[in-house]
């Protein structure tokens, strides 16, 4: 059973979820990310050890590794700018935010830029533990009990980071670390954009935790809008 789309893929990406800080007139990029292929089936997620989050999910809930959507859509997937901007000389001001509620990860894909400030919530009644897996920034790693308040965390250099729960072994996310703000994270149709680019020449990455990454070279010369796709192979196991 492959994962569709339902309130929780929606919020793990946030109705593509798209940032763009170049300023306010530029060019831009969108597209779609699809798969060929057979995706994986997803593992249902037994959380009968875990009752108050249980009670949230009145149809059982299955991982989220490869989310995808009618037509072959692909979701979550991070579609960036990995070469022709200059990295961000600030991080941006306003936090991003990973919740952990129905002992999901909330959204399941995080990106962020370097040095911007990560706020971690726990809307659960029971505890979570949350454990980033990074191999370049700082490892660590917290519990949170229920009604604490938010904490903050940053990571100072570019990287893809797998997190996990203690706790509950079946909790997964990543964390997006880029050098710029021009990103987005595929829908449930599989759509991105990136707004607001300044004319010249860019490489664009589409990465996604099982199927890898891949990139392309996009041109924009003016205020126009570039059309680009991704297809990526799906692997069935």
């Amino acid at each position: 059973m492959r994962t569709k789309l339902g309130y929780a893929a929606g919020l793990a990406v946030l109705a593509a979820s798209t940032i763009g800080f170049a300023g306010p007139s530029g060019g831009s990029i969108s597209g779609k990310v699809t798969y060929e292929g057979t995706p994986a089936r997803q593992k249902p997620i037994d959380m009968s050890k875990e009752p108050g989050c249980a009670s949230q999910h009145p149809t059982p809930i299955t991982t989220e590794t490869v989310v995808v959507g009618p037509g072959n859509t692909l979701a979550n997937v991070v579609v960036y700018v990995s070469a022709g901007a200059p990295d961000d000389a600030t991080p941006p001001g306003q936090a991003v935010t990973i919740t952990q509620k129905g002992c999901q990860y909330l959204p399941h894909v995080v990106p962020m830029v370097v040095n911007q400030e990560l706020k971690v919530v726990n809307a659960d009644s029971n505890s979570h533990n949350i454990h980033p897996l990074a191999k370049i920034n700082h490892e660590w790693n917290k519990s949170q009990p229920p009604g604490t308040p938010p904490f903050s965390e940053k990571f100072d250099k570019p990287e893809f980071i797998p997190v996990k729960c203690n706790i509950h072994p079946w909790m997964h996310g990543e964390f997006a670390v880029l050098k710029n703000s021009h990103y987005a994270v595929s829908g449930g149709d599989g759509g991105f954009t990136l707004p607001n680019l300044p004319p010249g020449k860019y490489t664009l990455t589409a990465w996604h935790e099982a199927y890898g990454e891949q990139t392309q070279e996009v041109t924009i010369s003016g205020s126009e809008t570039k059309t680009v796709s991704f297809v990526f192979k799906a692997k069935p196991y």
